[in-house]
């Protein structure tokens, strides 16, 4: 592997490691927003949801920041001899309607367990491609 080749391949398990970074973070955010979610469905209060609420905002930015690190991740690969890019499904966005009770509740708990699917997947997926470009180094 020349100077170039290893240059490419460098940048992109950089980018990798920014992408891991925030899908960790919104699977972390997403983690917690689904227990606070749990305790609103069997009991919780304003303060419950407003805690849940937080969890999810703050998943979703990260969402956001990982779609963006998934993007400069897939330019990157194509520069790296042998991928031509990665195929990153739609992340969740979240919304909780507005509306306070348990269907609505119960929605929200599944939209969080879906999106925590997604982010796991692609952890996966990232994880499994830095492990071939590491290999290449």
């Amino acid at each position: 592997m020349d100077a170039m080749q290893r240059k490419e391949v460098q940048e992109a398990v950089n980018a990798a490691d920014d992408a891991l970074y925030h899908l960790k973070e919104a699977r972390r955010y997403l983690n917690s927003a689904g227990n606070w979610g749990l305790l609103d469905i069997f009991g919780g209060n304003l303060l419950t949801g407003l805690f849940k609420h937080g969890k999810m905002s703050r998943a979703e930015s990260e969402i956001m920041e990982a779609k963006y690190a998934l993007q400069t991740f897939s330019k990157e690969l194509r520069d790296v001899s042998g991928y031509s890019s990665i195929h990153i499904g739609d992340l969740a966005t979240f919304a909780d309607f507005f509306f306070d009770g348990l269907l609505a509740d119960l929605y929200v708990q599944s939209k969080i367990s879906n999106a925590k699917y997604q982010v796991d997947e692609t952890i996966r997926k990232v994880e499994s491609i830095k492990r071939e470009l590491v290999s290449k180094l």
